[in-house]
């Protein structure tokens, strides 16, 4: 199986593409093998419809050059921290035994999203414990830890533990985020179509916009996405900081 340097498990379709997806697109070009796995279809999103989700993710996954994009089918709205979800989120951590992983915020808006975050904290540690069996196929699946977890930003803001420069791939973000044009403002689109949602109108792409460049200023760059950490991480030279 192809072993992921990066995998970004989040609640849903476009999860990723909103909050670190030019991280991804760094890590892609840098020569990093890079995946999301999806835990829902969004099947109860306001607009649009799982199947055209699954077109837009399709076409999202292909401008970012990622290696693979798995859809876990778990019930939009209902997943929870129990046994049943934990050991599906294990099976693909298990399958791609990913070096980092990135989740959702640990608190937001959208409750998916902090639900998410601690299912996936909790499965990566569980991933590491040989005693939970897991097989596909008949085939066992290996006991594997993640080196890190690390956790995005989205809708609320959180104050970064780190962030990412991605000032020479800001376009490419916009690019990936439009390929879900069933859910965000697109120029000359018939709005009265669909229903009006917090992040359907043309205000939200210039909050993201803006977003990334508060999250950037403190940094030194243009555009930054934040992360936070569950521990500490390690550098070997400090003159990699920046």
């Amino acid at each position: 199986m192809m072993k992921l340097d990066i995998l970004a498990i989040v609640a849903h379709p476009d999860d990723a593409e909103l909050s670190c997806s030019g991280t991804l697109i760094k890590a892609v070009k840098a020569g990093h093998r890079v995946g999301i796995a999806d835990l829902t279809r969004g099947e109860l999103g306001t607009r649009g419809s799982a199947e055209k989700r699954m077109q837009e993710a399709a076409r999202s996954s292909e401008l970012m050059g990622i290696h693979m994009r798995e859809n876990l089918g778990l019930a939009d709205g209902f997943f929870e921290v129990d046994r049943e979800h934990l050991l599906a989120v294990i099976r693909v951590i298990r399958k791609y035994r990913p070096t980092i992983v990135i989740t959702n915020a640990v608190k937001d808006r959208h409750p998916d999203h902090s639900r998410a975050s601690a299912l996936v904290s909790r499965a990566a540690f569980l991933a590491g414990l040989r005693k939970i069996e897991i097989s596909e196929d008949g085939t066992p699946r290996e006991a594997w830890r993640p080196r890190a977890v690390y956790h995005v930003i989205q809708d609320r803001y959180i104050e970064p533990d780190f962030v990412v420069d991605i000032s020479d791939v800001i376009e490419e973000k916009f690019q990936a985020i439009m390929a879900f044009d069933s859910q965000f403002y697109v120029p000359g689109k018939d709005e009265e179509k669909e229903p009006r949602t917090p992040i359907s109108g043309k205000e939200f792409m210039e909050f993201l916009r803006s977003r990334m460049r508060e999250t950037g200023r403190p940094a030194g760059v243009e555009y930054g996405e934040g992360f936070t950490v569950e521990r500490p991480p390690g550098i070997n030279d400090i003159l990699g900081l920046f």
